[in-house]
């Protein structure tokens, strides 16, 4: 059975890009309004032009997703309900969304508009959807890093619309896993303005390399394959770049999509000159994940670039047919139809010709001037009663009038409830918790100070009362992690940490006490009523919270108050790249080996450790660990009092001294320094 073909989904940055798109021949386009955008350095849409942009798409029958995809503050809810609100009252299809509060808070009071849940959102699985289902999502942005095996495996499986990535700039981090640019430089790229520090020089053992730098992604050789997986959407990213690249890259995957065939060579040269990073890479998708995978924009990619045509506007046509009627004595009438629409219109009365009387071919070269519209008139039809006059200002203003019937959009039909979100109101619980990288760092002095202790999944051999779920399980992985969790209940742990929505339906059946990581960005009051709402008893909040936001933050959230921040989620393992790595076997039981670190050093000298994560993810840390050892009175005036530790690479003398320095409030001393917030 022949598939039907993916949406080809196309960006705009501008008003410009989102007219390439559709000359380019985009099915759908996303853009960014003024507000909760992840490209907030992009040109963007104010209202007025969003209003704009949603009429000309609907003319050409495309649909249009806006974007409200940052993690958003409890201040800053009202606000993007009612932004949501003014975009639905446009017309958007669509809102893409990757704040779980937000989302929630929408759907509740805009329970029709329907809802993509953005790659921000870090789905990667068919439990994440059905999660995601719940909350009101009927589509989910698969994760960038995903096989064409679990794409396929996801389309057989899930009910929910998946949109994948097949074109553009690729974040080497996990999306919304990346704290890089946030913790680091100041700038969040959770909240629409990241610094992309990924793109820069690092030294490695004495060498300036780009380990961090991936080249653009193209599934255009893919296509076939894609089709036949039942992909929904098919995403070209691109929304800071100029109309010429989107109508180009558009045009390509247009054809392609049309013939249902792959890329030819030409074809893939073409787009690598349109714009690369010394080529494009497939390498999640072929699950050849490795080094070929690195690449910049060098000079030589700048000089071959494609000098395109300038973008000038929209030349794409829609045909229209017209049947106009003029008698004397009755009003003037014209219908237009096409694209599955028709419309009538009437104007004035003509009157009996005292000289010279009109024409079939006068009223039809005026009806037929639609030069400033998107139509085009594929065949007229004019009846005339008899000889009559009628002045030409009256012909035009009928053709205007029709036109402007034909164009309106439809009223729209989104239900909205009023209803507010309901806050979580947790209890607290005051208790510290820690997580380890490796068992041998549990000291006894961590025994007696932290209430629960949290080992990786795959190092859990009984030290400790809980286990860290890894942060990534696609569905072929699912298997292999159930029979680690099955072991680590044998063996003792009684909690667990999850950090994806996706991994929440490996916990059933299990007595386990389901605490949520950091990773699943609990950014307000909202997002906490989300996690706690799908059993999820405890949670630690996102990292990039102030402490006055962390203040109005309700539920029962623990708060980071040591250790080196995980910055970025790796699929590619950069330690086997720089120098090889053991086999996530030799690791079990704690050993601790170099060949399973590697450092990253930047142009400041500031130096990031990379830990092994499972088999071969890797997580990069923050060059300095965060310590509020000596902070207590803060920490307290702001209502904070679960506290969680996170230990990386410090070694057992260091553990006991982190845990000193917070048993008598002093200031945590010696190497490394610390960031303090």
């Amino acid at each position: 059975m022949q598939k039907g073909l993916p949406e080809l989904l196309c960006p705009a940055g501008s008003r410009a890009a989102f007219e390439a798109a559709v000359e380019g021949g985009a099915d759908a386009v996303y853009f960014g309004g003024p507000l909760f955008n992840a490209r907030m350095n992009a040109q963007n849409f104010s209202f007025e032009e969003m209003g704009q942009a949603v009429d000309l798409a609907h003319a050409y029958s495309v649909k249009c997703y806006m974007t409200l995809n940052t993690l958003l503050s409890d201040r800053e809810l009202p606000e993007a309900v009612s932004f949501a609100e003014r975009a639905a009252d446009m017309g958007v299809d669509a809102l893409i969304v990757a704040d779980l509060g937000a989302a929630a808070a929408i759907h509740r009071h805009l329970p029709s508009l329907a809802l993509h849940a953005s790659t921000q959102a870090s789905g990667h699985n068919i439990s994440a959807a059905a999660e995601l289902r719940k909350l009101g999502f009927s589509r989910m942005v698969m994760a960038r890093e995903a096989s064409l095996a679990d794409i396929r495996a996801f389309c057989e499986g899930s009910d929910t619309e998946l949109e994948v990535f097949a074109h553009g700039a690729l974040c080497v981090c996990h999306s919304g896993q990346c704290l890089f640019s946030s913790l680091v430089g100041g700038r969040s790229g959770n909240r629409g303005e990241c610094a992309q520090p990924c793109r820069l020089p690092f030294t490695v053992n004495g060498k300036e390399k780009y380990p961090l730098s991936l080249k653009d992604l193209s599934l255009a050789p893919h296509i076939p394959a894609l089709i036949g997986a039942g992909v929904a959407s098919l995403k070209i990213e691109g929304r800071m770049k100029s109309p010429e690249y989107v109508r180009a890259v558009a045009s390509v995957y247009r054809r392609l999509l049309d013939e249902r065939r792959a890329a030819t060579p030409d074809e893939m040269l073409y787009l690598r000159e349109v714009f690369s990073r010394g080529g494009f890479t497939d390498g999640y998708f072929t699950s050849r994940v490795g080094p070929n995978m690195l690449g910049v924009r060098s000079e030589g990619d700048k000089e071959t670039t494609r000098r395109l045509d300038k973008f000038v506007g929209i030349t794409r046509k829609l045909p229209v047919n017209m049947k106009a009627r003029f008698a004397v004595g009755e009003p003037s009438s014209l219908t237009l139809s096409g694209q599955g629409r028709e419309v009538t219109v009437t104007g004035q009365n003509p009157e009996v010709a005292l000289n010279r009387p009109l024409t079939e071919e006068d009223i039809g070269k005026n009806l037929t001037k639609l030069g400033g519209t998107p139509y085009t008139v594929e065949n007229i039809r004019v009846d005339i009663s008899g000889e009559l006059m009628l002045p030409l200002s009256a012909v035009n203003a009928l053709r205007r009038a029709a036109v402007e019937a034909f164009s309106a959009k439809e009223p729209t039909r989104v239900a909205k409830t009023g209803e507010k979100a309901p806050l979580a109101v947790g209890k607290k619980l005051k208790k510290t918790s820690a997580r380890f990288a490796y068992p041998s760092q549990i000291t006894p002095a961590a025994r007696e100070y932290f209430d629960h202790i949290y080992l990786p999944l795959e190092l859990y051999g009984g030290e400790c009362d809980g286990v860290i779920m890894p942060p990534v399980i696609f569905d072929s992985e699912r298997e292999r992690v159930e029979g680690l969790l099955d072991r680590a209940v044998e063996l003792g742990a009684r909690r667990i940490l999850v950090g994806n929505l996706g991994h929440l339906s490996l916990c059933e059946g299990r007595e386990l006490t389901v605490v949520g990581d950091f990773r699943l960005n609990v950014f307000n009051s909202a997002s906490a009523a989300v996690v706690e709402g799908l059993g999820i008893s405890e949670f630690i909040a996102s990292p990039e919270l102030t402490l006055p936001q962390l203040r109005d933050l309700r539920g029962s959230a623990s708060v980071i108050v040591y250790g080196r921040m995980p910055l970025m989620l790796l699929e590619k393992c950069v330690i086997r790249e720089l120098g090889g790595c053991r086999d996530a076997a030799s690791l079990r039981g704690g050993e601790r080996s170099v060949n399973c670190t590697a450092t990253l050093c930047d142009r400041v000298g500031a130096k990031f450790p990379v830990l092994r994560e499972g088999a071969h993810r890797n997580v990069v840390y923050n060059s300095l660990p965060t310590s509020m050892s000596d902070r207590a009175d803060q920490l307290a005036k702001h209502g904070i009092t679960d506290r969680h530790f996170i230990f990386s690479d410090e070694s057992a003398a260091r553990v006991d001294a982190v845990v000193a320095a917070f048993r008598s409030g002093a200031p945590l001393t010696g190497t490394p320094k610390v960031r303090r917030i």
